[in-house]
């Protein structure tokens, strides 16, 4: 269980002064990749809107914002990364997945349900509406941002699959590929990267499976071509690159509690008062703003997910 402590995240956590310095610089690539990740999805228009020049403005429906929650800037959001597979530095996403494939890309969905299948892209998002969401997040290194995302309910997928009585979990799998996603060359984690979710979790309507950012097809850094998106769970929990979805009855093993039980508990729901063992989770810092703020409990979305952890000790399933 995570111990009490006042130690600040270290310097390799904090934004780097120059993600606010030279900006315009970015602006240029970060049309460069939307424009690349449209010609990848085969020009839908139903799932991104057009490319535009001009740095992308936040759309969707603010879900559980308080009035002070601004949209974190599309070029802070698209380079301040964590995706271990191509890289531990909050920089290395954006250079080192450049050139990631992500078409085609087959998602298999598949376990203790009716309707096993493999799908491609396309055919898995189409029988969802697709929407526009803005959602504050909260990193387990202590920093904070307000992301606009494009996508379906997680629930969408979960009923077309019809669980049958046994599945009582639901365990999500990243791509495994080497070649393509040099961070899998090392041991830093356990790989392919997985995750995992009650039943009940999965289906709560804040799951989000998302296909983009800011209303434009989701760059590879930011876990092209669908991750998930879990508003009240510390980031890690929000798995990227998915190629399965496997429901089981049994809870499943992840990636960062296997690497480190003691830090990264299976429930991983934003708590200020049970501290990672290495910094305080009492408060954030939003990418952004200089002072720091008070952290939510549930990240501010209680009144959406409280209910499902009613009776559990949240110090000791955290």
């Amino acid at each position: 269980m995570p111990i009490r402590s006042n130690h600040e995240p270290t310097s390799s956590e904090i934004t780097p002064e120059t993600l606010y310095v030279d900006r315009r610089t970015f602006l240029a690539a970060a049309g460069a990749i939307g424009a690349g990740a449209v010609a990848a999805l085969g020009g839908m228009p139903s799932l991104v809107a057009a490319q535009q020049p001009q740095e992308p403005q936040a759309v969707g429906k603010p879900y559980g914002l308080q009035p002070d929650d601004k949209p974190t800037p599309w070029e802070d959001v698209t380079t301040y990364n964590n995706f271990y597979e191509f890289g531990t530095d909050k920089g290395d996403p954006s250079q080192n997945a450049k050139n990631f494939k992500t078409r085609p890309w087959t998602v298999r969905v598949d376990g203790l349900v009716n309707k096993p299948a493999d799908y491609q892209l396309e055919d898995f998002l189409k029988p969802s509406v697709v929407e526009d969401r803005i959602y504050r997040h909260r990193c387990v290194e202590a920093w904070s941002m307000v992301i606009p995302w494009r996508g379906i309910p997680l629930a969408d997928m979960i009923r077309r699959a019809e669980p049958n009585s046994k599945a009582k979990f639901v365990e999500f799998t990243t791509l495994m590929d080497p070649k393509q996603m040099p961070g899998e060359r090392s041991g830093v984690l356990p790989w392919p990267y997985t995750e995992g979710l009650r039943l009940d979790e999965a289906q709560n309507p804040l799951a989000l499976l998302a296909v983009g950012v800011y209303g434009r097809v989701l760059p590879n850094q930011n876990g092209a071509p669908l991750r998930l998106v879990l508003p009240w769970k510390y980031g890690f929990k929000s798995i990227k690159s998915i190629v399965r979805i496997r429901l089981t009855d049994a809870m499943p093993k992840t990636a960062w509690n296997q690497a480190a039980a003691n830090e990264y508990g299976f429930y991983s729901n934003v708590n200020p008062t049970v501290d990672h063992p290495r910094w305080s989770q009492a408060t954030e810092r939003r990418i952004g703003e200089f002072f720091k703020r008070k952290t939510l409990m549930f990240n501010g979305y209680a009144e959406q997910v409280a209910s499902m952890y009613t009776g559990m000790d949240l110090r000791k399933n955290f």
